[in-house]
């Protein structure tokens, strides 16, 4: 399979791609320098959106409304809507010394997100509720990444970057609590991931991780039972993160980081790619899709 290069914008690190149904643009951030970034399919044009003027921009969801929240530093979480950004949760005091770093919606609009602190162990992964409650589901975590839901909706997978684990949990989606935690995948120092790390990721509807691995050149699938099935390479050594998007979210969005360092990192490096839904299907006899989860954080109509 051959990603096809979308936009190159030498992000420090690109991130967070996220599909929003209700515009059907791709989303992506860069999150040291606070960058958000859009992709019309359609027409081909990609732009910077927003700068945060210098508060890293380390997560996104797709609102109910496609407004879009943004995860900043601090707690701080806002809204973007048409060019307009105003506050929704302005800070959390548990988080004054760190950021926020991914973010995913659930079925109920629910927001899982980590936060890090940087040259520590001190992050968390965090509920937020629509009523903007905020529950702490772990303490402890070095670098917070990649989240997904199984398609039946009875496991919920989190990275931890710092300890190369992708661990899962069980979910229950009718009050969104996660429990019994255990090691899914360990990525391992032999061969050719020694030092790589596994980063953002994306869950299809055949219930398969698709795992960024970051300084391991390549995406990689893995059935629900953790065995490795396909792996795409990229022209990057940083690949950052996953999504679906497009008609049926049969589309592979990919991004990567490093674009300020590319003689070492890449030509492909702090860009974004696209792994179509026609290369993925003549790949991957019956691929589907599966759209992604909006947010409702602050919607209190329902």
């Amino acid at each position: 399979m051959q990603p096809a290069l979308i936009a190159d914008y030498e992000a420090v690190t690109g991130e967070c791609p996220a599909w929003n149904p209700v515009d059907g643009h791709l989303y992506w951030v860069d999150i040291p320098r606070g960058r958000l970034f859009r992709w019309d399919p359609i027409s081909g044009h990609h732009a910077q959106m927003w700068e945060s003027g210098g508060a890293p921009l380390g997560g996104l969801t797709v609102q109910s409304d496609g407004a879009l929240l943004l995860f900043l530093s601090g707690g701080a979480i806002k809204r973007y809507a048409g060019g307009v950004v105003s506050d929704v949760i302005a800070a959390l005091p548990l988080e004054s010394n760190s950021r926020f770093n991914d973010a995913i919606a659930d079925p109920a609009g629910r927001v899982f997100t980590g936060t890090v602190v940087e040259g520590q162990v001190a992050g968390r992964l965090l509920r937020i509720d629509p009523d903007k409650r905020v529950t702490v589901i772990r303490e402890g975590v070095g670098i917070s990444n990649g989240m997904g839901f199984s398609p039946d909706l009875t496991r919920f997978y989190h990275t931890d970057s710092t300890t190369r684990i992708i661990d899962v949990y069980d979910y229950d989606a009718r009050t969104g609590d996660v429990s019994n935690r255990r090691v899914f995948i360990t990525l391992s120092d032999a061969g050719d991931l020694a030092g790589a790390v596994p980063d953002g990721m994306t869950v299809d509807a055949d219930g398969c991780i698709w795992s960024a691995v970051w300084d391991g050149r390549c995406i990689i699938r893995y059935a629900p039972d953790g065995t490795e099935l396909t792996r795409i390479m990229f022209p990057a050594r940083k690949v950052s993160s996953a999504a679906l998007g497009g008609a049926d979210g049969a589309d592979l969005y990919v991004t990567t980081a490093g674009g300020d360092q590319k003689a070492t990192e890449g030509d492909g490096a702090g860009a974004l790619f696209c792994v179509s839904a026609r290369e993925l299907a003549n790949a991957l006899p019956g691929w589907r899709g599966r759209a992604p989860f909006l947010s409702r954080i602050g919607d209190m109509t329902i």
